[in-house]
């Protein structure tokens, strides 16, 4: 991956909001459980190192600088998402809710993305009006995505973990 690739941080992450929206998408036409199988596992992935390098790096640098209300709902859909990722992770395609899971993190994530990208006020507006440096930014949440990314091809990443959910054990 390329840094002039990507214009800046949001730009970064909005193309890994398309490449999950399509991958979602070619979960919904798959016809094998073997291909949505391989699917899901792409989506997870690639969620996981999405919301690592938001939650590393791209969130952090706007503490204080947005609304903290926009920061803390992101963190807590975060958790939502984290939760289905890592059930959806640990099942298989001949589970019961197997596609009901992924169906559900697909709509989680279609909100996600429009509380970020929605223009005027959304994080991605708001973070633009502020004195960051969105290309140092994108320079280092490229780096740690492509190190998670040879991670993930390596062994495989942990599971995901909750930032602001607490699970009450059942």
């Amino acid at each position: 991956m390329a840094k002039a690739e990507y214009s800046d941080a949001i730009a970064l992450l909005k193309a890994d909001h398309r490449t999950v929206e399509e991958l979602f998408e070619q979960y919904e036409k798959a016809a094998s459980a073997k291909k949505k199988g391989d699917i899901a596992h792409q989506i997870c992935t690639e969620l996981n190192i999405h919301t690592l390098i938001e939650e590393e790096i791209f969130y952090p640098a706007f503490e204080g600088r947005i609304e903290a209300d926009t920061l803390e709902e992101a963190y807590v859909e975060h958790d939502g998402a984290k939760v289905l990722i890592n059930d959806i992770e640990a099942g298989s395609t001949q589970d019961r809710f197997f596609d009901a899971k992924v169906n559900v993190l697909s709509e989680e994530i279609k909100h996600h993305v429009h509380e970020e990208e929605m223009r005027g006020e959304g994080m991605f507006a708001q973070c633009r009006e502020t004195d960051v440096d969105l290309v140092a930014l994108r320079d280092l949440m490229l780096a740690r995505k492509e190190a998670l990314t040879a991670q993930a091809k390596a062994g495989g990443l942990p599971a995901a973990k909750l930032t602001a959910v607490n699970l009450i054990p059942a």
